[in-house]
């Protein structure tokens, strides 16, 4: 009786030291520390036994590798959750998103074609995919690949931004920004201010430019696309040194510093 309480006991606070485990792995996801995120992640693996927790720990793994610039490693990662789970819909949806980013967009596309078939319903391959299309002059299909989103998901702010910019892509700057305009209008967020910030700097307006990217970071100061883009527009108006010290604080909240690699090739090494 007394071992049997005593092994209770054991599985008890095992459970418990488990479960904070894993709530510190997510609270410094949250938190955008991707260092702390890596190590609690990794950690995690080495306990977890079922499969189904294992490919998630991998996906939070690879992702929160892919933030730190370890693309490498981050593959790896994405590769051992889809072994652990081969019907994982979001880890088929990162391995897209970065063989995209790499420039492996045959791989992208394969990825994307498995994960449809998983759920044709999630927004991550048609968006991933609109943009390779894009990349290849495929406006019909990038198109078409946007429209399938609304067909299901009519409010996907990622959906209407990418529709605008398409025709921001396109050169039709003026219908770029009346989208955005409208967006606005019904919704004033981070991602649709800093969209319109990218418009306005394309139209060689940094002052109105500067003014959208401020207003996203007030809404969402960890939302790191407003920082590069602010860095593009100090760049602009002849400020390297804002512009580069906006640069770090965008990898600093998680963009891939390998995407940035051209931008940083402007700043001056200490």
């Amino acid at each position: 009786m007394k071992k049997s309480l005593l092994l209770s006991a054991f599985i008890c606070s095992s459970f418990t030291l488990y479960a904070q485990d894993k709530t510190k792995a997510e609270e410094c996801f949250k938190k955008a520390d991707y260092k702390c995120a890596e190590e609690q992640y990794t950690k995690l693996l080495e306990k977890e036994q079922i499969q189904k927790y294992q490919s998630e720990y991998y996906n939070n793994l690879g992702t929160a590798q892919r933030r730190l610039g370890k693309t490498a490693l981050a593959l790896k990662s994405y590769e051992s959750a889809i072994k652990a789970n081969p019907l994982s819909a979001p880890v088929y949806a990162n391995l897209a998103s970065l063989n995209s980013q790499k420039g492996n967009k045959v791989k992208a596309l394969e990825y994307i074609a498995t994960g449809l078939k998983i759920d044709a319903k999630n927004p991550e391959f048609y968006l991933t995919r609109s943009k390779i299309y894009d990349s290849q002059g495929k406006k019909d299909l990038a198109l078409s690949d946007l429209k399938q989103i609304l067909s299901f998901a009519p409010d996907n702010i990622y959906a209407k931004t990418g529709l605008a910019n398409l025709k921001k892509n396109n050169g039709d700057l003026e219908g770029a920004l009346k989208d955005y305009n409208q967006l606005i209008s019904e919704k004033p967020e981070s991602l649709l201010y800093n969209g319109r910030a990218d418009v306005y700097l394309k139209m060689k307006k940094p002052k109105e430019a500067l003014t959208d990217v401020n207003k996203a970071i007030s809404i969402d100061p960890k939302f790191s696309n407003s920082y590069v883009t602010k860095a593009l527009v100090l760049f602009d108006t002849a400020k390297p040194k804002e512009a580069c010290e906006n640069l770090d604080k965008a990898v600093s909240l998680g963009y891939e510093k390998a995407i940035l690699a051209d931008y940083y090739a402007k700043c001056v090494k200490k």
